[in-house]
């Protein structure tokens, strides 16, 4: 009862006094807004994308007869749908990129992304609604709760309580369940997000975790807030300590956690990276080449399998024998140069979610982009398909131009390019490409560890206000 009392006389002050009550206002329609604009935006963005997708099929089967070696460079595009929770955490596909053109003899980055080219600053020029809940609602929280018990020793109400005998233990639940509950009021999007989500398809455990984790994130920030305020002398001095304390937990140490894992994991520029691969691709001889010495060892292999002497008289085309052995040979290189540089990606990620031990700010958002699927790790196996198509359907075109097409007629293509076609039929090797997010237990399995740097902050957060109990009596 005493403490439903302190909840609504502490309601009664903010109404009162304006200021809490505008906060609370500004932050709801802020999330309520960027929620708006988000889903608007990822709604767009899949019905673009799946309509691309359809594009670049059809276009892929619709071309005329032609040299299957030609088809191999026309390529083929793929795209990533976002993810339903996507409208509230975007995670690395603006940084990363969401489609990818696939063709012969490269792996091709994913394109697209709309913040690769932007500043160190560009996350506070992305209102979405994670960066919102993230960084901008615990300051909200600041604002509206840095006085709470700093005022009634300010004002000597909080010496008349303690002689009246209150309870400091129901004091401090009803303030904190006052602060508590606007903060909730600001997470009204992200519920309502969650609701159509699930709706949509997505299961409910997720929707239902996703949603927790960002409570439990409030309820950190909302202990936080009044556990200094408690501690503190006046208003100005609480003011102060968590304006600080928010800069340091909210920009600062994530900031520190990306910089040190990209010091403590070192990887690669791309430059670098590049011509690393390049170097390996010499070794591999050159895949037009029929005539390379790479491929003398094919050749002898392939004359004494089929028994002649010359490999105009082979049953199969020579040059299309090279270009599906040299495919092979340099994708496996390049998959290792791959899974390599997303291992170091992967490292580099892993350190820097490390950090969310010593802010909450890291723990929600590495939570949060494991819970939507948009996290790292679901962008590394969006590459991991989209290779595995490009390596598909390229090795069916090159096994078109070793079986379709007569070795004579394919040297000859550059005098007479009609007698080296092939019949569109074959293009018919294309799979269709549909990227789904992972499933729900491992997506659950995933942010396991980050829920527990959440609850290891609200166990940290419990303490202090305990120990500010003490310190008020």
């Amino acid at each position: 009862m005493a403490i439903n009392q302190i909840t609504r006389d502490e309601w009664r002050f903010w109404h009162r006094t304006k200021l809490a009550a505008t906060i609370i206002i500004i932050g709801t329609l802020l999330t309520i807004v960027s929620a708006i604009v988000n889903t608007n935006e990822m709604q767009h963005a899949t019905h673009e994308r799946e309509h691309l997708q359809h594009t670049s099929e059809s276009r892929f089967l619709e071309q005329p007869d032609r040299h299957p070696h030609r088809m191999v460079h026309y390529g083929h595009y793929v795209f990533r749908t976002p993810s339903t929770l996507s409208i509230i955490e975007p995670g690395v596909d603006a940084f990363t990129g969401t489609s990818i053109f696939l063709e012969g003899h490269r792996q091709n980055s994913a394109m697209f992304s709309d913040q690769r080219q932007a500043s160190g600053m560009t996350r506070f020029s992305s209102l979405t609604p994670s960066f919102l809940l993230q960084v901008l609602v615990p300051l909200f929280i600041i604002m509206i709760g840095y006085a709470s018990i700093t005022r009634e020793k300010e004002a000597g109400t909080l010496d008349i309580m303690i002689t009246q005998g209150i309870n400091l233990w129901h004091l401090l639940m009803g303030k904190y369940i006052a602060l508590v509950s606007s903060g909730l009021l600001m997470l009204l999007p992200l519920i309502i997000a969650a609701i159509w989500a699930t709706v949509n398809g997505e299961s409910i455990m997720i929707t239902s975790a996703f949603v927790a984790g960002y409570v439990l994130y409030i309820l950190v920030w909302s202990g936080i807030v009044l556990a200094v305020s408690a501690l503190s002398s006046k208003n100005s001095a609480s003011f102060a300590t968590l304006a600080c304390l928010w800069i340091v937990l909210c920009i600062l140490i994530p900031r520190i956690g990306s910089s040190s894992a990209a010091a403590i994991a070192p990887s690669p520029g791309k430059l670098e990276a590049d011509f690393a691969v390049l170097e390996e691709l010499r070794k591999l001889g050159n895949g037009h080449d029929a005539a390379d010495p790479a491929f003398e060892q094919l050749k002898k292999n392939l004359l004494e399998k089929y028994d002649v002497d010359n490999i105009e008289d082979l049953p199969i085309n020579f040059r299309g024998a090279v270009s599906q052995y040299s495919e092979k040979k340099l994708t496996d290189l390049l998959n290792e140069f791959a899974e390599k540089r997303m291992d170091e990606e992967l490292s580099q990620a892993q350190i820097a979610r490390q950090f969310g031990w010593l802010t909450p700010t890291t723990a929600i958002r590495s939570f949060s982009m494991m819970i939507s699927g948009t996290s790292l790790e679901t962008h590394h196996r969006f590459l991991r398909e989209a290779e595995k198509l490009r390596f598909e359907f390229v090795q069916s075109l090159n096994q078109v131009h070793q079986d379709a097409l007569s070795y004579e007629d394919d040297i000859n293509r550059y005098t007479d390019d009609d007698i080296a076609r092939v019949d569109a039929d074959n293009w018919q090797v294309l799979s269709s490409f549909s990227f789904e997010p992972d499933t729900a237990t491992t997506r659950l399995e995933r942010s396991t560890a980050y829920a527990l740097q959440l609850l290891f902050w609200a166990i940290g957060v419990g303490l202090c206000l305990r120990i500010a109990v003490r310190r008020i009596r």
